[in-house]
């Protein structure tokens, strides 16, 4: 049989393997018990010490001129040192180069502020992050933290990245430079491929890997609340190997920006994201636990995320899992989300390969309601990027999926899998009582699925069987 084409229920294995869930309305205990225990669990820090405002620390307002770097940084180890509390930005707009977060500070963007970074790629040290799930030394983040805790970023300000095609942007991340040896993006990845130690992998700003907007490594007890984020070199909000934070009230608007993804949590435990908005160059949210051969040395999965009362615009994604994951993944619940666009692409949205290798499992999505998407409501990818250059021999897994009340107005396919045409590596699929008008072409199943099935699900008005 050609895969590709539009499958009938008959054609379609469908089977319950042990140990599945086969409750038909997406697992009721576990949204009583497993979701709330991860709910409870989710604590944001306050923060009650003195306020240090920065222009005490010699900071210049409204001066595109002045970069307030050192300003900034001097109130923000101040604040630490004396045991935390906030340094505030007041309102005006103000320069400055690479920001470094220390424990027990909540760096403030006051109403009417706008704190914005310089693209002046001087400015920026190495340190260690991850680029694309691989670990390395690069161009610093504009906000960055390592190994801290208790620290926050708030206040109804707006932060700016300052990038645009004639700066940031302009870096050609894909391909190398005309005239310069290979490096950047395929030197990474070779790097990767081939286990060079972490800190002979050294980047700066002529490799074109563009730096993360804010980077949170290694932190613990995190709030990210009320701010509108705008223009980032690369992905927007990246917290790596965290645990404890919550992303609440949050505008992030990366229309136009290549990889400008929303929320990116990386091998992180213990995540909420609530009442944010949506506007991307690439996904909205993307769930990441490193890439191939790193995500793999690590084996820290991303678990325990929630996601709920957001609205998602353009994007690539509006939930994503992948590409990095090869840490695995588990236990993601999304509930009460809007998302509506003709740019929106995708709804849900898994995508790996067999570089990475990995499990992701336990997803529950329900009470999600699409005004329109351009391709899918449920895209599952196993075939994502076909031409890296990787060993190609760690399969994925993907299982135990139940959209329940996810209905969507308009989208060219309700579910669309590509998976293996020899093993069955995706497993427990459930579509319950979810209602697809406009469906142009319904669903498309390339590849085995050991277990897909509708339950009160429709398209176009007529029953999935």
């Amino acid at each position: 049989m050609k895969t590709g084409l539009l499958l009938p229920a008959a054609f379609l294995l469908l089977i319950l393997l042990p140990g599945y869930e086969t409750n038909t309305s997406g697992g009721i205990a576990v949204w009583s018990k497993t979701y709330s225990s991860i709910l409870k669990s989710i604590r944001a820090p306050k923060f009650k010490g003195k306020t240090y405002n920065i222009i005490s620390f010699g900071a210049v307002v409204n001066d595109s001129t002045h970069l307030n770097t050192e300003a900034i940084n001097n109130a923000v180890s101040e604040c630490s040192s004396k045991g935390g509390g906030t340094v505030l930005v007041p309102e005006g707009r103000w320069h400055t180069g690479p920001i470094v977060l220390k424990s027990g500070v909540n760096l403030h963007v006051a109403e009417g502020a706008v704190l914005i970074f310089t693209s002046d790629v001087r400015e920026y040290p190495q340190v260690l992050t991850r680029w694309e799930g691989i670990d390395c030394y690069n161009t610093s983040p504009m906000i960055y933290a390592y190994g801290q805790e208790n620290i926050g970023i708030t206040g109804k300000g707006t932060i700016d990245g300052g990038a645009s095609r004639s700066n940031w942007w302009g870096m050609p991340r894909l391909s190398p430079v005309a005239g310069k040896p290979v490096r950047g993006r395929p030197l990474l990845m070779e790097y990767n491929e081939n286990g060079t130690p972490v800190e002979q992998r050294l980047f700066g700003p002529g490799d074109n890997l563009r730096p993360q907007l804010i980077n949170l490594y290694k932190c613990k007890n995190i709030i990210i609340s009320d701010l509108t984020l705008v223009r980032p070199a690369f992905w927007t909000i990246h917290p790596l190997m965290c645990e404890n934070l919550t992303v609440r009230g949050v505008t992030i608007k990366t229309e136009g920006a290549p990889n400008g993804d929303g929320c990116d949590p990386e091998s992180c435990k213990n995540v909420l994201i609530e009442g944010c908005f949506f506007n991307t160059g690439d996904d909205c949210i993307a769930i990441k636990s490193g890439r191939n051969g790193d995500g793999r040395r690590w084996n820290i999965p991303s678990e325990n995320i929630i996601v709920r009362n957001c609205r998602m615009q353009n994007g690539h994604g509006g939930v994503v899992i992948g590409s990095e994951i090869s840490g695995g993944f588990r236990n993601l619940f999304v509930e009460n989300c809007i998302m509506d666009s003709p740019e929106l692409e995708r709804v849900i949205r898994l995508k790996t390969n067999n570089c990475r290798g990995g499990t992701i499992e336990n997803l529950y999505v329900r009470n999600v309601e699409v005004g329109q998407c351009s391709e899918s409501v449920l895209h599952i990818n196993l075939l994502y990027e076909p031409g890296e250059p990787c060993r190609r021999d760690f399969p994925p897994l993907v299982r135990n999926i139940y959209l329940e009340k996810v209905n969507s107005k308009k989208s060219r396919y309700g579910v669309y899998i590509a998976g293996y045409n020899d093993t069955e590596n995706i497993s427990n699929i459930n579509l319950v009582n979810c209602k697809w008008e406009n469906v142009r072409e319904t669903n498309r199943i390339d590849g085995r699925v050991a277990g897909l099935t509708f339950s009160g699900t429709t398209i176009n008005g007529v029953e999935v069987k």
